[in-house]
């Protein structure tokens, strides 16, 4: 997409403000997390467990097919929290280094206010559900704390962009589905709703960026959202979950990689924004072999 195509900066920003004014939540107020969960309610829509259509999910109960279910969709938001934090992060310092006066940084400080919200919503999604802390491992804690030092610019938006779109297209499913619980449900709507701006805001900016870039520029970028594409995608399951239904973390982690459903959801979950990376020049070359790994192509 051409960059002429693109809206003015300062007037985006200006909508995005109008919006996050008529159409934001306060999670502590907006839930009712004292409600009680339904006896046969699923945390997230039953096709999306990462063991379903395996031998070992064929081997479990329904309630211990619901409470999988439950471990994984906290699964997913732990990681999402993770990522959150260092977005915050890095639109702090984005922020730091531009003129506060302009609604597009004014509209940078306000999705920092709006993810820090998020980040407390799933904390207590998961207090709720009663689950462990699904944190990513050491690894992988420590190579997010070197993506958001050294991400700027392209890799910054690009790597928002997919973990804001992956989440996004699970959340808007589940949130439709009357088979998942109510605070699944309403956590997912607010995320849905507010992440919208989010991701409008990444897409315009990245497509005024990306025709100033040089090709070391562009190389680098590729790489670093390729490297966050695959770890996230690899970590949007912690493989502790399956203790909760008795299965061994190694072997279930096996069996959700190699499943032909768990492999078709994360492609499912990318399928609009890969194009659209693509169109920015952003997924090619030798890094492309880690988003076909993750199976998110």
């Amino acid at each position: 997409m051409n960059v002429k195509t693109v809206n003015d900066r300062e007037a985006t920003a200006e909508r995005l403000l109008r919006s996050s004014l008529d159409h934001s939540y306060e999670p502590s107020i907006d839930i009712d997390w004292e409600a009680p969960l339904l006896e046969d309610g699923w945390a997230m829509p039953a096709h999306r467990v990462s063991l379903y259509g395996t031998e070992l999910w064929e081997g479990l109960t329904e309630e211990q097919r619901r409470t999988l279910s439950v471990h994984e969709v906290c699964s997913i938001a732990r990681i999402g929290l993770w990522f959150e934090i260092i977005l915050m992060q890095m639109l702090l310092r984005y922020a730091y280094d531009r003129d506060p006066r302009r609604q597009h940084i004014q509209y940078a400080l306000t999705e920092i206010a709006d993810e820090c919200r998020h980040s407390i919503m799933f904390a207590k999604m998961t207090e709720r559900y009663g689950v462990p802390d699904y944190a990513p491992r050491r690894l992988t804690h420590e190579l997010g704390r070197f993506f958001k030092t050294v991400a700027y610019g392209p890799a910054m938006f690009a790597g928002t962009l997919f973990v804001e779109e992956i989440l996004d297209q699970l959340q808007r499913e589940a949130m439709r589905d009357d088979t998942v619980q109510p605070l699944t449900r309403m956590v997912n709507r607010i995320h849905v709703t507010e992440e919208a701006r989010h991701v409008r805001y990444a897409r315009e900016e990245l497509m005024r960026i990306m025709p100033k870039t040089n090709a070391a520029q562009r190389a680098l970028a590729r790489f670093l959202s390729a490297r966050v594409a695959f770890v996230v995608a690899r970590n949007l399951i912690h493989r502790d979950v399956y203790k909760s239904v008795g299965i061994d973390p190694a072997v279930g982690h096996k069996a959700a990689l190699a499943n032909p459903h768990h492999q078709e959801m994360l492609r499912w979950t990318a399928r609009k924004l890969v194009p659209f990376l693509r169109e920015q020049h952003l997924i090619g070359g030798p890094s492309e072999v880690l988003w076909r790994k993750a199976h998110l192509i």
